[in-house]
């Protein structure tokens, strides 16, 4: 589909800003040290893990009603609201480190996570829809997520020299200030609501029956692009057209799951890379370049998108096959070089997500869009909450490398579902 001239720089600012609060959503200096902020406050183990819990319990509860809330009110404004949320939870942190503070923290971080899943995909595939570029998706969405994985590679880079100089309460000002910009960001997106629904015609009465005088119906004025207040859907007709939609269209449906089955096991894979790289016996100052390597495969896989939108579902079951046996190879053996494997893995796994998200907003056609967004994301926490507990109770009996090895598995399941073509 081609761009009109006219809308082509409309599309570039939505692109300029979508990739700018990517990046500043995740440059948070607090990320590579906040575990280390914990312990030196005087938690256990068990603390932290607590914290964690209610991390992702909050994500999960709010993920619904968040969606629902950005279809009823304003994408745009729960956009803006996210990253202050998060400031002020990361704000708690420095200014007053204790465990309620912390936990106070992790539920804003929670709430201000929910409040832009959903909205930030559905507010920029509508953008897109309207100005005739929806075929442009996947390549904004990939390139959104190489930037949320520059900023956080940013953060690994600027968090050691800010913390050698102010400590914790210079890392956390830096983090709040970098959650405060995006904000201004989130300020610049554009965003149109649908317009008003079509009046009815009047019936027609039958013949012989007394005419009836039928006032006329106006349609108070709106501004540009807004529509009525009328016929501005509630929260709970959002969240109703959301849940009927998933229930109701079987493509739906199974677009969510798949968002769900993709993103989940390698995201959650991702946060034990770091145990990973050390059992291959490099020293401790050497498992945070394992770990670039690993970050620029995830960045590469979000630029590959437009090229992924040309597989057909048996190549994108194939590219879930290799994904997993290359990860699964890579971890096997037990050596740095395995790291080269596991780039090529995270890359793959990155565009298999990336392409299961362009696939489940095309499938979409209610308004309800943020709604059904954010339920593919609650599946996926649900299924990474169970997926650490699976991990942990497997590494502690196999050690990393098999227990990610085993971990890959249900990928081959996946890619069996779709060759059935039942995805």
């Amino acid at each position: 589909m081609l761009v009109a001239p006219a809308r082509v720089p409309a599309t570039r600012r939505l692109a300029a800003t979508l990739y700018g609060y990517a990046f500043l959503t995740d440059l948070v200096l607090l990320y590579p040290l906040y575990v280390l902020l914990f312990a030196d406050t005087g938690l256990s183990v068990g603390q932290i893990s607590t914290l964690f819990v209610l991390w992702a319990v909050a994500g999960i509860l709010l993920e619904v009603p968040s969606g629902a809330l950005a279809d009823a009110l304003s994408r745009r404004l729960l956009l803006c609201l996210a990253p202050l949320l998060t400031a002020a939870g990361f704000a708690l942190w420095v200014l007053l480190p204790s465990y309620p503070a912390f936990a106070v923290g992790f539920l804003l971080w929670g709430a201000g996570g929910a409040l832009r899943s959903g909205a930030l995909e559905a507010l920029v595939f509508t953008e897109l829809d309207r100005l005739g570029a929806a075929d442009r998706y996947a390549r904004l969405i990939g390139r959104t997520r190489t930037a949320e994985v520059l900023g956080a590679v940013g953060s690994g880079v600027l968090a050691g020299p800010v913390f050698a100089v102010g400590g914790y309460l210079a890392v956390g000002a830096a983090s709040v200030a970098t959650c405060l910009l995006a904000a201004v960001v989130a300020a610049r997106f554009p965003e149109h609501r649908p317009p008003p629904a079509a009046v009815p015609p009047a019936p027609v009465p039958p013949a012989g029956a007394p005419s009836v005088a039928v006032p006329p119906v106006t349609v108070p004025p709106s501004g540009p692009g807004e529509a009525p207040e009328d016929d501005e859907p509630g929260f709970l007709d959002s969240l109703r057209g959301g849940l009927a939609e998933v229930r109701a269209d079987r493509a739906v449906r199974a677009a969510v799951l798949l968002v769900a089955a993709v993103a989940a096991i390698w995201g959650g894979l991702d946060e034990y890379t770091g145990l990973l790289a050390r059992d291959t016996g490099v020293a401790e100052v050497t498992v945070p370049l394992l770990l670039l390597l690993v970050w620029a495969g995830m960045s590469v896989g979000g630029l590959l998108a437009p090229w992924g939108e040309r597989l057909s579902r048996r190549g994108y079951a194939g590219l879930l096959v290799f994904a997993a046996g290359a990860l699964a190879a890579g971890a096997l053996l037990r050596h740095p070089g395995g790291f080269l494997l596991l780039a090529v893995a995270f890359a793959a796994f990155q565009l298999a997500t990336v392409l299961a998200d362009v696939r489940l907003q095309a499938r979409i056609s209610g308004s309800a869009r943020a709604t059904v967004t954010s339920l593919a994301g609650m599946a996926t926490d649900l299924t990474i909450v169970a997926f650490y507990g699976a991990y942990g109770l497997l590494a502690g009996a196999v050690g990393n490398p098999a227990a990610f090895a085993v971990a890959v598995l249900p990928y081959l399941l996946v890619a069996l579902w779709l060759f059935a073509g039942r995805g």
